[in-house]
């Protein structure tokens, strides 16, 4: 006996297997083809299409899709991560797409490992997404993440960098160079530094606009002290500083970080900022409000993203148009962690 138009078998709402079923394919080509992927076959996709009007399967936005080779959405590969600079930078993707009726998947990696990346950009093209930002600061590319940025417009943040794709930064260097220049300028004789970790570009870049700064100024340049972004990273690298008499300004690659220093300082005795200056990066919400409140320099990654899904849709209207990369520049944002060194008035 033959389904009545909007039941499945059992009766009830059709579903996707129900199209499947009705069409001769499986349920996960029934899935790209809905999601307008490249790889299905024109043939096939006219089944799949069939078969959604005869059961009435969300026969407005299936069929709207599949008419228009469009799934109006883009993809977003980032670190599983809490930190309040993913968090936002999001926000400001999933904000700026709402706003153009644009849809947002996000693929989050457990590492930086290009396998992992690998696997998540192949997850999201095989969803059928029309573009991706690419969040994450890979320092390394292989060759199928290159093969799959070059299939799909791609745009890059955190400084992450293939051939196909277009970048949208903040310039860490400088953004090193307003803090470091900061607490020389209040006549510190050098500036320590607590650097995040390796593998990340952001904290690499950091690491040269300081290291850069001080050179420039015949400046000695101290240890790099190493953390992980966290305050409890922070708050080790702080207790180490408070042990050496001559630290009297300390550069912290994040604010998180920074927190965690100046609560350190404060058991052991040292006082922020009569005896040590500090200042973060990042400027997040907390920066304002802690005691005393912290001297930083100031990066929107809600603008940021913004930015990254306007030159994303750029990119998929206009696939010929030639790459524009943009950047967010980072602003200086003083506060009361950082005084004139003991003897100078500033």
């Amino acid at each position: 006996m033959e389904t009545a138009k909007g039941a499945g078998a059992t009766g009830r709402a059709p579903g996707m297997t129900d199209v499947a079923r009705v069409a001769g394919v499986s349920a996960q080509t029934v899935s790209r083809a809905l999601s307008g992927h490249p790889n299905v076959r024109a043939e096939t996709r006219a089944k799949v299409l069939a078969a959604v009007e005869q059961l009435g399967y969300r026969k407005n936005s299936a069929a709207g899709t599949l008419s228009s080779g469009r799934s109006r959405t883009i993809g977003v590969v980032t670190l599983q991560t809490t930190f309040y600079s993913r968090v936002t930078l999001t926000y400001g993707i999933e904000q700026a797409a709402r706003a153009a009726d644009w849809s947002v998947v996000t693929a989050s990696t457990e590492s930086l490992d290009t396998s992992v990346v690998e696997a998540a950009l192949t997850r999201l093209a095989d969803q059928g997404v029309e573009g991706i930002v690419l969040a994450i600061p890979l320092i390394r590319v292989s060759p199928r993440i290159e093969q799959l940025t070059r299939s799909l417009p791609t745009v890059t943040v955190d400084g992450s960098r293939t051939a196909a794709s277009e970048v949208v930064a903040v310039d860490q260097v400088e953004a090193a160079r307003l803090a470091t220049r900061h607490l020389l300028d209040l006549g510190h004789e050098t500036v320590w530094h607590v650097a995040g970790p390796d593998a990340w570009l952001d904290a690499q870049s950091r690491l040269t606009g300081w290291q850069e700064t001080l050179e420039a100024e015949g400046r000695a340049v101290p240890p790099v002290l190493t953390g992980d972004w966290t305050p409890a990273s922070g708050y080790r690298n702080g207790l180490v500083l408070a042990r050496i008499p001559e630290v009297t300004a300390v550069f912290a690659a994040s604010d998180e970080m920074a927190f965690g220093i100046v609560r350190a300082l404060h058991e052991s005795g040292r006082e922020v900022p009569r005896d040590v200056s500090v200042v973060g990066v990042d400027d997040i919400d907390l920066a304002a409000y802690c005691s005393p409140s912290l001297t930083t320099v100031s990066q929107s990654f809600t603008e940021m993203g913004a930015l990254a899904f306007r030159h994303l849709l750029r990119h998929i209207e206009d696939p010929a148009a030639g790459p524009e990369p943009a950047s967010v520049e980072p602003r200086l944002v003083v506060r009361a962690s950082t005084a004139p060194a003991a003897g100078r008035t500033g």
